[in-house]
């Protein structure tokens, strides 16, 4: 992922995503995939990149992009 560091107005320095919103696949629809990914696992803690990114390539698939 590609990040950057910002300084905000009131100080505070985060880390910003970098790339463009010209995802084909949703944030949100990604991290509603990889919950329930996490709960059919019965909530066994400790695979949420796994979750992740299993989620994120199964959405990319369903479009053909991957």
């Amino acid at each position: 992922m590609a990040t950057t560091m910002k300084r905000r107005p009131h100080g505070r320095t985060v880390l910003e995503d970098r790339r463009t919103s010209s995802s084909p696949v949703a944030h949100d629809d990604i991290a509603r995939r990889a919950y329930q990914r996490y709960e059919e696992r019965g909530r066994e803690p400790g695979h949420d990149v796994d979750d992740w990114l299993h989620a994120e390539r199964e959405l990319l698939q369903r479009l053909a992009i991957v």
